[in-house]
């Protein structure tokens, strides 16, 4: 077997940026781990940034995996998108509490609202439809996702969020910390009811490395969420985040590139 020519080696650079994480990586660093001289590495990443593999930030001379080879790699594994497999969660969850339910995804320092199941009674949110968008930290769903980032990373979107969170009538900094402790302790959140006379409940769903991803969330009113009710509907919502995920696909664009996402927001 020829492991010396153009295609093991361009395969062997695409698996050191798959370990990279992603910010990506330097040409030097790259030819290094690879073993091979700068301006072989520097032709076999020109040739993979031409395929649209590979992208190249120019102003931080780094390299990272494209989202066209994770598109590539979706059509060879699990073509499951994430709305898809959660669907029939949502209507299990609607049909069995009678409330409006909703399917939000990380998406940089928000939540967006990807789908949602509509319960008998009229509810406000902020994420309102599909396609709504709301700050991390700002109601149950985003907030369950926010607890379960890396601290790093939860401690960025905090500082981002805080002021926005705030102009919206949202929490102070003191609650937030303290319902993202209470989230990693029992699994769920209910945040405080930002709209008068409603009220939530959100999970968070886990990646295979235990990074939230997305939540289910169920909104509904005041009284419909006493404590009475929240242990039912949290074990409801959990059993099925629970079974969603070791089936997500890791290759959905809908659970890719938050960095980059995040890069985006902050230049809105």
């Amino acid at each position: 077997m020829d492991t010396t020519g153009s295609l093991p080696r361009g395969l062997q650079i695409l698996r050191l940026l798959g370990d990279g994480g992603p910010d990506g990586q330097r040409l030097s660093d790259i030819a290094e781990a690879a073993g091979l001289p700068r301006p072989t590495a520097h032709r076999l990443l020109r040739m993979l940034v031409a395929e649209g593999f590979v992208e190249h930030d120019a102003a931080a001379r780094r390299y990272r995996l494209s989202l066209e080879l994770f598109l590539l790699a979706a059509r060879a594994g699990n073509p499951t998108g994430l709305r898809d497999l959660c669907r029939p969660a949502l209507l299990r969850l609607t049909a069995s509490l009678g409330e409006t339910v909703f399917l939000l995804v990380h998406n940089g320092y928000d939540a967006i609202c990807i789908d949602r199941s509509a319960g008998p009674l009229p509810i406000r949110s902020f994420t309102g439809d599909i396609g709504g968008r709301v700050p991390l930290g700002l109601g149950q769903g985003s907030t369950a996702i926010l607890a379960c980032l890396p601290e790093e990373e939860r401690e960025d979107i905090i500082r981002h969020n805080l002021p926005i969170i705030r102009n919206l009538g949202g929490s102070d900094e003191p609650v937030l910390r303290a319902e993202i402790t209470r989230v990693r302790r029992e699994g769920y959140s209910i945040m405080p009811g930002v709209l008068p006379g409603m009220a939530g409940l959100g999970v968070p769903l886990l990646d295979r490395d235990g990074r939230a991803v997305a939540a289910l969330s169920i909104g509904t009113t005041t009284d419909r969420l006493g404590t009475d009710r929240r242990d039912l509907v949290a074990n409801l919502l959990r059993a099925e985040a629970n079974a969603i995920a070791p089936r997500l696909n890791p290759f959905d664009p809908a659970l890719r590139r938050a960095g980059a996402a995040m890069e985006a927001s902050v230049a809105r």
